[in-house]
């Protein structure tokens, strides 16, 4: 099958969201199938305010028209609700084309956390983008049931998978600290509340191992933590390998690849219970969740770390590329109408 992917997050984005859409497309086309992604790399496109790493594209739905209509598309996916998502969306109504959409990030909380903006808003504007969708691709049952409380429709479900040749465990580290290394990895960003880790009283080292917004400032706040900038690759997986326990403080993600990717390498997780999580630790005996996330990762460090790698091979990429797929919807046979 032919398949469209429109996406404002694309590379040289580091994060999940690109993680994953990368992933699954490898996945889909080596199985047969063509993948034509839409990203901001291809228009006229500018820094996102406060998120410089983040690209916006200047491009309607008259600029997204001919590159699928090119590339013959037969089901298309929206999978963020950024200008090239609205662009398309507007686009497939105008033609009457089918199309799934996916939840990756609660933008009303991020926002919120920013801006101040109260969060009902945002998630009001959220339903009216997914609402034409067949299909809303959530990654966790604790996301689809807060969706639905929220009036979302149609909502399917869409797990995360980790690759288990790249994130193992590693004999030699990257870094020296002293003894026990509690990680952060992620973006280093208010919504992401990687603070709240830094000021948590742990013995050893914190180390954090991310780029964004707020690493200088922290840097310079938190002197005696290790921060090591962005890392990808087996770089990134001996980093997650070094260290002792993996600390989540983020109360706001929708799934949390980061976590898979710690606990394929044998690193047990300490977090908040909350969304992400719990749905991927779900009670398993490989992390502990806490409102006392000091407490939490203290316990977590008597958590062997042979059961984290166990538990970590249950998550296949394949799979999750199956379930994307199963949930396309085929695109009519048609003339082709006017995208303006």
């Amino acid at each position: 099958m032919k398949i469209g992917l429109v996406t404002d997050a694309w590379f040289p984005q580091i994060n999940g969201v690109v993680r994953t859409l990368d992933r699954v497309r490898q996945e889909l086309e080596a199985l047969g199938h063509e993948i034509t992604v839409i990203s901001p790399d291809l228009f006229r496109n500018f820094p996102c305010p406060t998120y410089p790493e983040i690209r916006l594209a200047l491009a309607g739905p008259g600029r997204l028209a001919p590159i699928l209509d090119e590339a013959g598309v037969e089901a298309l996916h929206i999978a963020t609700e950024g200008p090239l998502g609205w662009a398309a969306r507007r686009l497939c109504l105008r033609r009457g084309w089918p199309f799934t959409t996916s939840f990756h990030t609660r933008f009303p909380e991020y926002i919120q956390a920013r801006a101040g903006i109260p969060p009902a808003w945002l998630y009001a504007l959220l339903r009216h983008f997914h609402a034409p969708a067949t299909g809303v691709l959530v990654a966790t049952d604790s996301i689809r049931r807060e969706l639905e409380s929220r009036g979302f429709a149609n909502i399917k479900s869409w797990s995360r998978g980790v690759d288990t040749e790249l994130f193992k465990p590693y004999e030699s580290r990257p870094y020296e600290a002293p003894n026990p290394i509690f990680l952060y990895v992620g973006r280093v960003a208010v919504e992401k509340n990687v603070e709240a880790f830094l000021g948590l009283d742990l013995p050893g080292s914190k180390v954090v191992v991310g780029d964004g917004p707020q690493l200088e400032r922290l840097r310079k706040d938190y002197p005696q933590a290790l921060f090591t900038g962005a890392k990808t690759g087996e770089d990134l997986a001996r980093h997650y390998a070094a260290a002792d326990v993996f600390v989540f403080p983020s109360r706001t993600d929708t799934f949390g690849l980061v976590l898979l990717e710690a606990l394929a390498t044998g690193l047990p997780v300490a977090a908040y219970p909350v969304p992400g999580p719990l749905d991927v630790i779900d009670g398993s005996p490989v992390g502990v969740l806490d409102e006392d996330l000091t407490a939490a990762a203290i316990r977590a460090l008597e958590i062997p770390r042979a059961a984290c790698r166990d538990y970590a091979l249950g998550f296949s990429w394949q799979r999750c590329a199956q379930q994307f797929f199963s949930h396309l919807t085929p695109l009519p046979e048609r003339g082709l109408a006017p995208a303006e």
